[in-house]
């Protein structure tokens, strides 16, 4: 049977596995921007033993491959008395991992911003947590749009590492296409496909984020005019 002809008769298989893709991305992804902007509030001020904790939470998850940081989450907590189903293990590990490298990333756009800010905003009786949500993150999502883009885009492909813990998204469907049918070339390049127009669509978004910080002066460009 052609190649072509029995993609479009597992079509069904495919596209599910594409969607179940898109829904993991759109819970990590969120969450995990969410999680970031906390964490960064927990950085936020002197130095002490509790930041000096978090910062090591967030280099140990860092220094994790995401394969084996989902696989640990599935296969080896079990071992000590907690277990999860695919599903919740995946978006645990996906929401987790990528919250370390977004806070990461705020924390460095955070360097770069005027330290006044911040003062000022305590002067009128702001508190850490609204000063940062309501102060600091427009600036921080304009200025580091294209870093943030990136990890997005991370983030939608690091799903494909879930097929190891036996979450049905788009590689795993396809991987289950091609054992079944012998067409890995083909199946592959309908993956590939479906990857490259959802990065796409992340990257249209970036660069709409892109377009508003330059008409705010927090674009990377004017901020490196200004040097």
């Amino acid at each position: 049977m052609h190649a072509l002809t029995i993609i479009w008769q597992v079509r069904g298989e495919i596209l599910a596995g594409f969607g179940n893709t898109l829904l993991l991305f759109v819970i990590a992804a969120p969450l995990g921007f969410a999680l970031g902007l906390l964490v960064l509030c927990l950085l936020e001020g002197p130095d002490n033993p509790a930041r000096r904790f978090v910062r090591l939470v967030l280099d140990l998850v860092r220094m994790l491959p995401c394969l084996i940081y989902a696989y640990i989450l599935y296969y080896g907590l079990p071992a000590v008395g907690i277990r999860l189903d695919a599903w919740t293990a995946g978006c645990i590990a996906l929401t987790t991992y990528h919250a370390a490298y977004f806070a990461e990333i705020f924390r460095g756009a955070r360097v770069a911003l005027p330290k006044g800010q911040a003062e000022a905003a305590r002067a009128q009786g702001f508190r850490t947590l609204p000063m940062v949500f309501r102060i600091l993150t427009p600036q921080l999502i304009l200025s580091s749009g294209p870093v943030l883009g990136n990890q997005l885009i991370v983030c939608l492909k690091d799903t494909a590492f879930l097929m190891i813990i036996s979450v049905p998204e788009l590689t795993a469907a396809v991987t289950a296409v091609q054992a079944e049918h012998f067409i890995p070339l083909q199946a592959f390049v309908v993956a590939i496909g479906l990857y490259w127009l959802t990065t796409l669509l992340i990257a249209a978004l970036v660069r709409e984020v892109g377009r508003v910080a330059l008409t705010r002066g927090l674009g990377y460009e004017q901020r490196n005019s200004r040097r």
